[in-house]
């Protein structure tokens, strides 16, 4: 009986764990010209628990990072910063060209196929996540 007991309660602590696991995939930074002062940023983050929300970015490539949207809007399309981005329970968000993405504001210097930027991510519920992402010409 005791046995039993354990084996449960390992179960379910290990469950918990695994409640509790954002990670992150198919990252890149598009590429800028000389003198550019912003950049871009797209990822998918997975989420193998809970729902939690994306709620703060930091970088040492830019002044600062930001979340961004596209909307269409009176027959245009514009960028528009958000205050968060959802990471609905067991499920993904994806931050691809012409959608969600983050936005590098003030470049220290210009992104450079091969380079890579550190991007640390921020969530209400799950710790941090520091990441190293590549930059590539975002015109493949």
């Amino acid at each position: 009986m005791k046995k039993s007991l354990l084996t449960t309660a390992l179960c379910f602590l290990s469950n918990i764990a695994l409640a509790d696991h954002i990670t992150v995939s198919d990252a890149w930074a598009r590429a800028t010209p000389p003198g550019a002062q912003t950049g871009a940023i797209y990822l998918t983050l997975t989420n193998q628990g809970a729902a939690d929300r994306l709620v703060a970015l930091g970088t040492d490539a830019a002044r600062e990072a930001q979340l961004h949207t596209h909307l269409h809007a009176d027959g245009m399309m514009r960028m528009e910063q958000i205050a968060a981005l959802e990471l609905p329970a067991n499920g993904t968000a994806v931050m691809a060209p012409g959608g969600d993405h983050v936005m590098l504001i003030g470049l220290k210097q210009p992104l450079v196929p091969g380079a890579t930027v550190t991007l640390t991510l921020e969530f209400a519920q799950h710790e941090a996540l520091s990441v190293s992402i590549p930059v590539r010409d975002g015109r493949r």
